[in-house]
């Protein structure tokens, strides 16, 4: 996320978002990924380190098993969060480089969210309806859906990705060139 967010890793406008100041983008999503991340680091803490021992110290030892599970369900939640944040991000860095495109399975997700109601960034607006939107996208499956056939398809032809530089128009592939 930071390397979309980062005008000076990315060559995008700050937060993926014109008039940036005035409209703050993907700052406080990028802030919100960050922070279920680390929860994720937290929660990752071994449940067993934490036992105590019971039973007039006849059972010294017990796996916390339970709780361990609960903590994965939550892990799993926040990691659903994360990669919607990811995704909605993805394709508002796709909007500065329109009209050209990426490759097929990556435009049928951005498509697959567009068609969700989660329209381009121009200017700041509540940006938690959407995250629900797209976290619900992930966790239904339907990003999967999308994606799914082409990697299918790629293992059973050993297919060649084509990078997205390949699809730029010369002029620009110079550009960027220069850039670099």
């Amino acid at each position: 996320m930071e390397r979309l967010v980062n005008p000076a890793l990315s060559n995008l406008p700050a937060f993926l978002v014109q008039n940036g100041g005035l409209n703050s983008g993907f700052m406080i999503a990028h802030c919100t990924a960050a922070a279920l991340t680390s929860e994720n680091k937290v929660l990752c803490h071994p449940s067993s380190v934490d036992t105590l021992s019971t039973s007039a110290a006849k059972e010294d030892h017990v796996s916390m098993g339970g709780y361990s599970a609960r903590k994965c369900l939550e892990v799993i939640s926040n990691v659903e969060v994360v990669i919607a944040i990811e995704l909605m991000a993805a394709c508002q860095a796709l909007e500065f480089h329109r009209p050209c495109r990426t490759t097929v399975p990556l435009e049928a997700v951005y498509d697959l969210i567009r068609s969700a109601g989660v329209d381009p960034y121009d200017e700041d607006r509540y940006i938690a309806p959407d995250i629900d939107k797209v976290t619900d996208l992930v966790r239904s499956g339907a990003v999967w859906r999308v994606v799914e056939p082409y990697l299918k398809q790629r293992e059973e032809s050993q297919i060649d990705e084509v990078s997205p530089i390949d699809m730029m128009p010369r002029g620009d592939i110079l550009t960027l060139s220069r850039k670099l």
